[in-house]
């Protein structure tokens, strides 16, 4: 029974999969793979790469010089596999190393370098991402010209994961209904001793120390990982939490950095409880949006006006707030996963029937496919109930060691109040996400602030006026603290842009990427 309020902010490739795929069980699952005959053979051939002479101190040498042995994907795709080392822990880089995950698929022409990628999260697989989204992540002239790459950052997927709960335990954690009234201090401690639960195992059982799993750390690993694959200067996508990863290499490499792009991206510089209530009131936008396109359809369960529409969500809320509906598998569908359900296809516009037909079976007392979706954005088998990737350990680990936290519930219940009044909606439902990182074991928690990457060249900023997990304020923020930054808007629904159907967007990206152009001001796609 968590009470995390950041669990809003991942689902990148899912959320894709959603949006383009039919309501079936297959397209809920989250991974979609074609089919491949056995002993299909792969076109592409192994390959060795050639470390970029980069000078570093003698016990980082062995990482930055590491050639990456490149070799056929075992799925039969034209991708090629490999796994690179990084120092486990950067502050005593000779005592032990960690392999990350990589998967590349090599430029259909004439080739530029490396571009790195990430998908979001914290806790994405960027691995999963280009094996199964190619297309999706990124437009065919980039794959043309790069050698397009993704990496299971540190502690995500293969890794070194971060591990903690499987199957039911783990179920409690993200579905379990407490017995307490919701603020109550006998809630606060239920939240307390799940969260506590959780920590623990986390600590006893990941191979990798928690305090080592970072976005200071992951980012200096791309900076190995771009030596490594032969590149001089570091040409990067990153989407959500991977223009925070993409920033925060800017800001410790700005000499290295070479064309960045970050689309949706997050303000380094806020906190919490400020990150919390914009994505409040950016899903409770969103959800506005979607009203108002339902309402004007024939097959939409809502009536009447948006705001009657809204009293009917806040009702559905509350009732399953005070009175679960029963699932077949025994779960209980409460307020924290209907919100869950709600959010995740907010994500994307062409998601939005899909979330109508939700609606309109828990209006009829039918929890089926919110679940489905809570279990996708969750990375849970609704077939199995096994957990097929460890999203959420990732997830945690990474914000609660990269944000500040308050140990004080009365402090945590003075920013409850105000995400309710902010959001009223969906807010009272996103409060006391500190708990989550208060037993987290780990030295201490990092300090936000703005990333200027002064010396960097020019970094692209993309912002989306109405994406609802990272609001377009954080992208003028982001590119206003940057000391180059280049803010690219985006008009319209959603979360990132790039490769979203915006001809606009989609050549200023590539022609940056590719060319080098930069825009002389904010093209306002």
């Amino acid at each position: 029974m968590t009470a995390s309020s950041r669990t809003h902010r991942r689902r990148l490739r899912r959320v894709a999969v959603l949006a383009v795929a039919t309501v079936t069980a297959l397209s809920l699952s989250g991974c979609v793979t074609a089919f491949l005959p056995e002993n299909t053979a792969s076109p592409v051939q192994p390959q060795l790469s050639t470390p970029y002479p980069q000078d570093v101190d003698e016990d980082l040498a062995p990482y930055y010089q590491q050639q990456i042995s490149w070799t056929p994907c075992d799925d039969g795709s034209e991708m090629l596999c490999a796994e690179a080392t990084v120092p486990a822990d950067w502050s005593d880089p000779g005592n032990g190393s960690i392999a990350l995950a990589l998967v590349m698929h090599p430029a259909t022409g004439q080739r530029l370098g490396s571009l790195l990628t990430n998908p979001g999260g914290p806790g994405a697989s960027g691995v999963d991402l280009i094996r199964d989204s190619l297309d999706f992540a990124v437009g065919e002239p980039l794959q043309e010209r790069f050698d397009v790459v993704g990496f299971d950052p540190r502690g995500v997927g293969r890794s070194a994961p971060v591990s903690c709960l499987d199957g039911p335990e783990m179920d409690d954690y993200l579905y379990g209904i407490p017995s307490a009234t919701r603020g109550s201090d006998d809630w606060i401690g239920e939240m307390q001793t799940s969260a506590k639960r959780f920590a623990r195992a986390c600590e006893q059982n990941s191979s990798t120390s928690l305090g080592d799993i970072t976005t200071v750390a992951a980012a200096r690993d791309m900076d190995v990982l771009r030596a490594a694959l032969g590149d001089e200067k570091l040409s990067y996508l990153g989407y959500s939490y991977g223009t925070f990863l993409g920033a925060s290499y800017a800001g410790l490499y700005p000499e290295r950095a070479g064309r960045l792009v970050l689309d949706g991206a997050l303000d380094p510089s806020a906190s919490s409880a400020e990150v919390t209530t914009a994505q409040a009131v950016g899903f409770e936008r969103s959800l506005d949006a979607y009203l108002t396109d339902c309402l004007a359809s024939d097959d939409c369960p809502f009536t009447g006006t948006v705001q009657t529409a809204r009293s009917t969500v806040a009702g559905l809320l509350s009732d399953a707030d005070a009175e679960p509906l029963p699932a077949d598998d025994g779960r209980l569908l409460g307020a924290n996963t209907l919100v869950t359900a709600i959010i995740y296809p907010l994500y994307s516009a062409d998601a939005w029937p899909q979330l109508s037909t939700m609606f309109a079976a828990v209006m009829g007392g039918d929890p089926t496919q919110a679940f489905d979706f809570a279990d996708a954005y969750n990375g849970r088998s609704a077939d199995t109930g096994e957990y097929t990737d460890n999203s959420t350990e990732a997830f945690t680990a990474y914000n609660c060691a990269d944000y500040p936290v308050s140990t004080d519930t009365a402090v945590m219940a003075e920013q409850a109040a105000a995400l309710a009044t902010a959001a009223p909606l969906i807010g009272p439902y996103m409060g006391y996400g500190d708990i989550g990182c208060v037993d987290w074991p780990i030295a201490e928690h990092a300090e936000r602030t703005a990333i200027t990457a002064e010396g960097a060249p020019p970094i692209l900023v993309i912002g989306t006026s109405n994406d609802p997990a990272t609001p377009y304020a954080w992208a003028e923020a982001l590119a206003d603290q940057l000391d180059s930054g280049v803010l690219v808007s985006y008009e319209g629904e959603g979360h990132t842009a790039y490769n979203k159907g915006s001809a606009c967007v989609n050549d200023t990206v590539e022609d940056y990427l590719i060319d080098g152009t930069v825009p002389d001001s904010d093209p306002h796609c």
